[in-house]
């Protein structure tokens, strides 16, 4: 137990390390300095990730506060061949591993099993996770924290690296595709409606929905907008939104205490705050692909979805 104990410290630092940024920096920059670029050439590199093996390299994209200030982080990262996160537990905070390409062993609870990218694992507050990449390759991978106490993040590490577990043939945990063959016009959240007259329809779909989720987190969105074509104006009264460009090229229009319209492209994190709304359009020639994470304002607006579903 004293050794989990001293192994608080590293996680705290890493912890410290990826809540750089606070929210009242957020609400005082334009357009151009909240959408945030992946920049390999900027990643730190950490060894031992909560007692994980070998090391990876990552990025703070978004960090706390910069939708609501449960929203901790979204991260961007490589993980290599041999390398991964180690097991550990989050009692306050509820966290997504993403994995854009290849393929990861995500555990959850001690159960570990093989999935394939492009996909996602949640693991809620009250439990335990971690990722080991035993490929060749190195693998893209993305995380997302939300807390249930605003400008709290914790972790107990368990000081395994899971690098030869055994695997279960089905994974027993929450995961999600994100695989744009199931897209459909319109989907769950009318971002359908195209603003713009074209043959092509906006394509989503909510691949994880409000009831997986513990915390204010309440959604995990999908969605693809063809050349020439925009998505719906969409107010965010009660739901901020974390947006990361999957592909493509295109501009954001976002309305709030004033107008803000950028460009965006392959890589780039976008966080929608409460009281603003948004529009993506398509302004290259191939598709603009988007994850998005919604994040409620309290549990009063997630309870609301929660009874739309």
């Amino acid at each position: 137990m004293t050794d989990r104990i001293r192994a608080l410290p590293l996680a705290t630092t890493i912890a410290t390390m990826m809540l750089a940024w606070s929210a009242p920096q957020w609400a005082q920059e334009a357009a151009p300095a909240r959408i945030v670029h992946t920049d390999p050439a900027a990643f730190r590199q950490l060894s031992a990730v909560h007692a994980g093996a070998g090391s990876m390299a990552f990025a703070a994209l978004l960090n706390r506060g910069a939708v609501t200030p449960e929203f901790n982080f979204l991260h961007r990262g490589v993980i290599p061949a041999g390398a991964g996160i180690g097991h550990h537990f989050h009692n306050v905070v509820e966290e997504m591993f993403v994995i854009l390409d290849g393929e990861a062993q995500f555990t959850v609870d001690g159960r570990t099993a093989s999935v394939k990218g492009p996909a996602g694992v949640i693991c809620r507050a009250g439990h335990s996770h971690a990722i080991y990449n035993a490929g060749a390759t190195p693998v893209q991978w993305m995380n997302l924290n939300v807390s249930l106490v605003a400008g709290v993040y914790d972790a107990f590490d368990l000081d395994d690296t899971r690098a030869g577990a055994a695997l279960d043939p089905v994974p027993t945990f929450m995961t999600m595709r994100l695989d744009r063959a199931l897209l459909r016009p319109a989907g769950a959240r009318g971002r359908g409606a195209a603003t713009t007259p074209s043959p092509a329809a906006v394509l989503s779909r909510r691949a994880l929905g409000p009831s997986v989720f513990a915390t204010t987190w309440a959604y995990i969105d999908h969605v693809v907008v063809p050349p020439g074509t925009s998505t719906s104006d969409l107010p965010h009264d009660a739901v901020g939104e974390a947006y990361y460009v999957l592909a493509g090229t295109g501009t954001v229009a976002i309305e709030g205490p004033a107008r803000e319209t950028s460009p965006v492209r392959t890589g780039d994190a976008i966080p929608i705050r409460i009281g603003e709304s948004s529009r993506f359009s398509n302004t290259g020639s191939g598709p603009l692909e988007l994850f998005v994470m919604g994040v409620a304002r309290d549990m009063t607006a997630k309870t609301r979805l929660l009874l739309a579903n």
